[in-house]
């Protein structure tokens, strides 16, 4: 499994704060996928009808999963295919190497998969001999710079066009340093030719799954550039890799969370290239595996069905709660310190390796709730990071002084006639303190605050509840 590179998100998020270019590339990037998501959306009256449709469909096949899996798995057999049944990372990485092997691979191509950064199947393969290759552009770059991916469905969303000019000048040293990069379509065709090889000569291709159809035994991916097709028709061999969730009841089920899935993405009726691959190569087909391997990914999954986190399970990969999420709009995909960022990261994360390595997550939340409003399947994110933090503090795992500050609150919290005393007298000092400027550039505690934007000062007139409570005395 791959590693948290720190449990640090504030640190790793100033960091972020402070880099230019990478404040450049999500201001550049981020109101794309608002627009585009509305558009969208606005050009289809049942999306609201078809969120709940698919979010029943998700729970309806988590509550019947191991049913599922099983008609999924028959359904693959009888189709010339074998599915491989892994409780860990550690089984999935040693499954995957001994199907290379035993195919007696030198090269294997990849379509984009995060359940590929999950287990870490990329360096598992490195130290075996065996040459992974990202074929999905975003991927391509990062892995020639050994960076991970900051989006999940955007990989390279941190950079700019001239940060992909510079790597590839870098890395494709066989050619001429002279080249011109006037649009963006140069960077893929300069991709598209190195990759071409490379497609060719590979003895493996490994992609992820989107779904899984558990009435036909097929996988299906969703793809911009071809690659994946390419990844999985090409090679003698086809190893899907995919979490036990994806797994869904019929094909019609499967085609009505697709139309969800590129709409909430990136604003796409569709996505250019939806494949499905059912079992292998057969008589009279043009192209197609002879071997057809789908590796079946527990990694903890089992432990959230049943519990406050199973709706979690639910999640498609569409990326659209950190799309509209205002925190990873400032620090990016690399502050969260894992595979899966913004909040669907926030709620998984924490499931899959524990609150005590990344509690942090959770907190790292406005709770404005524009997760759950765009979610395709309505998962409740805000709610299941509460659940998260009310772990965290259960085991005492959040800082003393959060703690503490806690605890103070409580006390006047569970008197309210002291509540609201307390409230009064800080309400008037903070209104005579902030006379004449309204605003606070810097205040005693909430340096957090006043660090990156100015604290409106109270106005005159009492708290809230005294205005709310002298406005129904004058009715």
């Amino acid at each position: 499994m791959v590693a948290l590179t720190s449990p640090d998100f504030k640190r790793r998020a100033a960091r972020a704060l402070a880099d230019p270019q990478l404040q450049k590339a999500l201001k550049r990037g981020g109101s794309g996928f608002h627009s585009k998501r509305a558009q969208a959306v606005a050009a289809l009256p049942e999306f609201e009808r078809l969120r709940e449709i698919g979010r029943d469909i998700k729970n309806h096949a988590l509550a019947h999963l191991d049913h599922y899996l099983e008609t999924f798995e028959r359904n693959v057999i009888a189709n010339g295919g074998q599915v491989h049944w892994c409780r860990d990372a550690e089984e999935a990485r040693a499954t995957v190497l001994r199907i290379c092997r035993e195919a007696d691979a030198r090269t294997v191509t990849k379509g984009k998969s995060m359940i590929s950064e999950e287990i870490g199947i990329n360096e598992h393969l490195e130290r075996n001999g065996i040459t992974p290759v990202e074929t999905d552009l975003g991927e391509y770059i990062l892995q020639l710079v050994d960076e991970p991916p900051s989006h999940i469905i955007a990989p390279a969303f941190h950079l700019n066009r001239e940060d992909w000019e510079k790597r590839f000048r870098a890395a494709h040293t066989d050619l001429p340093k002279d080249r011109v990069f006037n649009e963006r379509r140069d960077i893929m065709a300069e991709a598209r030719a190195k990759l071409r090889q490379r497609f060719l000569a590979a003895d493996v291709g490994i992609t992820g799954a989107n779904f899984l159809i558990a009435e036909t035994g097929t996988s299906v991916i969703v793809t911009n550039e071809g690659n994946g097709d390419l990844t999985q028709t090409l090679p003698r061999v086809h190893i899907a890799l995919a979490s036990i969730e994806k797994v869904v009841p019929t094909l019609e089920d499967c085609t009505s969370l697709l139309r969800l899935l590129a709409r909430s993405a990136t604003g796409q009726d569709f996505s250019v290239y939806t494949t499905f691959s059912t079992g292998v190569r057969r008589a009279g087909d043009l192209d197609g595996p002879e071997a057809y391997h789908v590796v079946l990914i527990d990694n903890g999954r089992s432990n959230m069905v049943g519990t406050e986190f199973g709706e979690m399970l639910r999640c498609i990969r569409c990326a659209a709660c950190m799309n509209h999420c205002p925190v990873y709009g400032v620090t990016g995909g690399h502050a969260y310190g894992w595979v899966y960022p913004g909040p669907m990261g926030s709620v998984l994360t924490p499931s899959l390796v524990g609150v005590d390595k990344a509690g942090h997550l959770p907190n790292a939340s406005t709770f404005c709730g524009r997760c759950e409003s765009v979610c395709p399947v309505k998962i409740p994110l805000p709610k299941m990071m509460r659940h998260w933090r009310e772990r965290e503090f259960e085991r005492h795992l959040t800082p003393s002084t959060i703690r503490n500050g806690l605890g103070v609150w409580a006390f006047f919290a569970k008197r309210p006639s002291l509540y609201r005393a307390a409230s009064r007298l800080g309400m008037g000092a903070l209104a005579l303190l902030g006379r004449g400027r309204g605003r606070f550039r810097s205040l005693p505690l909430a340096g957090g605050w006043t660090r990156g934007r100015d604290l409106p000062a109270p106005e005159p007139g009492g708290t809230f509840m005294a205005r709310y409570a002298a406005q129904q005395r004058h009715r």
